[in-house]
C-alpha cells in the first residue's frame, strides 16, 4: 500500500492528466466536460487544495466548474437551439447558470420526439440524469465550504429547485410522488420514465446538505429554502427496497450514510431507522458481491468506476471507528448501530484490494479501462484521497 506522499503523488498525476485529455489545463477551446466525472474531479481538486495547500488546484476546481457551466449549461454544438438551456440571456445565465439543470455530456444527440426507444443507443444519447444533478450539487456545496463563497451553495440550491421539479410527478393513478430517471436536456419530457432506485435518496441526502451549509455557513447570504422537497423525498423512500449487489450502488449507499453521519453529528437532522436501513442494505449487497467473486475477474470484465464506487464507501466506512471514538454520545444511541458498523468492517480490506488490482498498469491495459479512460482516472483519484468527496 502507498505511503500517504505517494498517494498524494499519485493523485495530483492522475489529475493533471484528466485536466491535460479534457480540456481543462490548458484550456482548450472545445473542452471535453461530462458531469458525473467533472463532479468527482472537482471534489478530488478541492482535496488536494486542502491537504497540500497548492494554490493550483483550488483554481483548477473553480475552473472546472465554470467550464461545466458554459459547456453543459448550454446548448449543444449540433443541436439548433442555441444559449442556456434554462433560456435566459446570456448575462442572465452566467448569474444563474444552473437554474435550467445541466446536460449529461453524452456523445450522442439527445432522442427526438419522434424517435423510438432504443435501449443500448439511449446510453449514448444526452439528456438530464436526477443522479448526476445531485453529485453536480454536491460538488458545489464543497467549492462553497472550501472557499467560503456563497455563490456555489446557491447555484446548488437553485439546481436543487429545478431539478426537483421536473423529475418528480404525481402518477395519473394517484398515489406518493415518483421520479423519472432521465429527462430531455430542457426538462419538459421524460426520457426513461422509470425511477432510479437510490436517487429520492441521493436528493434527500443532498437537499439536507445544501440546507445546513447555507442556513449555518452562510445565513445572511444564502436563503435555504428545500423543505417541501425534503418533504417530498422522505415520502418518495418510505418503504423503498435500497439493496443492491451492483458495487456502484452499494459504494453509494455507503457514502450516503457516512454523510448523514456527518450531518447529525453536526446537529443536523435525525432520520430514525433510514441510517440504520442503508448499513443494513449495504450488508446485504455486500454479502452477495462478494460471494458472486467478481473482485476476482480479468480486467477485461471489470468496470474499474463502478468498483471505485464501491471503494469510495468502504473509504467511509474505515473512517467510522474515528467517529465513534469522537462522537460516542451518536453511536451509543442504539447497541445495533455500533453492531452494523463492526459488521461493515469485515469488507474494508477490499478497498485496498480493488486499488491494488488497478494500479497494475496491465489492468489498466485492458478495453474496459482505456472505453471509460476519464472516469475510471478521475474516481481512482477520489478512492485514493477520498476526503474531498465525501467531506459535507
Amino acid at each position: 500500500m502507498m505511503n500517504r506522499t505517494a498517494t498524494t503523488v499519485r493523485v495530483h498525476e492522475l489529475m493533471q492528466d484528466f485536466a491535460g485529455l479534457t480540456g481543462l489545463d490548458p484550456p482548450g477551446a472545445r473542452p471535453q466536460r461530462y458531469l458525473w466525472t467533472d463532479a468527482f474531479a472537482v471534489c478530488n481538486y478541492l482535496g488536494l487544495f486542502q491537504k497540500t495547500g497548492n494554490v493550483t488546484c483550488r483554481e483548477l476546481a473553480l475552473r472546472l466548474v465554470d467550464q461545466v457551466h458554459h459547456t453543459l449549461g448550454r446548448h449543444r454544438d449540433d443541436d439548433p437551439r442555441t444559449g442556456w438551456i434554462s433560456g435566459l440571456s446570456q448575462p442572465e445565465g452566467d448569474l444563474h447558470p444552473t437554474v435550467g439543470g445541466l446536460r449529461i455530456g453524452k456523445s450522442l444527440p439527445e432522442r427526438g420526439i419522434n424517435e423510438s426507444y432504443n435501449v443500448q443507443r439511449e446510453w449514448d444519447q444526452d439528456g438530464q440524469y436526477y443522479h448526476y444533478l445531485t453529485k453536480w450539487m454536491h460538488a458545489l456545496n464543497r467549492v462553497s465550504r472550501v472557499t467560503g463563497n456563497p455563490a456555489s451553495v446557491a447555484w446548488a440550491i437553485e439546481l436543487a429547485r429545478t431539478a426537483h421539479t421536473r423529475f418528480t410527478y404525481l402518477p395519473a393513478a394517484g398515489g406518493r410522488k415518483r421520479m423519472y430517471w432521465k429527462m430531455s436536456i430542457d426538462l419538459t419530457r421524460p426520457l426513461v420514465p422509470s425511477m432510479g432506485q437510490h436517487d429520492p435518496l441521493d436528493g434527500l441526502v443532498t437537499y439536507n446538505e445544501l440546507q445546513m451549509t447555507a442556513a449555518r455557513d452562510f445565513g445572511q447570504v444564502v436563503q435555504p429554502a428545500l423543505v417541501q422537497e425534503m418533504a417530498d423525498m422522505i415520502d418518495i423512500i418510505r418503504g423503498m427496497h435500497m439493496a443492491t449487489d451492483d458495487p456502484l450502488g452499494i459504494g453509494g449507499l455507503l457514502s450516503d450514510a457516512s454523510r448523514i453521519i456527518q450531518m447529525t453529528i453536526r446537529d443536523g437532522p435525525v432520520y430514525a431507522g433510514l441510517l440504520e436501513t442503508l448499513l443494513d442494505s449495504a450488508l446485504v449487497g455486500l454479502d452477495s458481491y462478494t460471494k458472486a467473486g467478481s473482485l476476482e475477474l480479468p480486467a477485461r470484465y471489470r468496470l474499474a468506476f463502478r468498483e471505485f464506487g464501491l471503494s469510495i464507501g468502504l473509504a467511509g466506512v474505515e473512517k467510522l471507528p474515528e467517529w465513534i471514538a469522537k462522537n460516542p454520545n451518536f453511536f451509543d444511541r442504539t447497541s445495533s448501530l455500533r453492531q452494523r458498523v463492526q459488521a461493515l468492517q469485515e469488507y474494508v480490506p477490499l478497498r485496498e484490494k480493488i486499488e491494488q488490482f488497478w494500479l497494475e498498469g496491465k489492468n489498466r491495459e485492458s478495453g474496459t479501462w482505456t472505453e471509460h479512460r476519464e472516469i475510471n482516472m478521475v474516481m481512482f483519484a477520489t478512492s485514493l484521497a477520498p476526503d474531498g468527496f465525501l467531506g459535507i
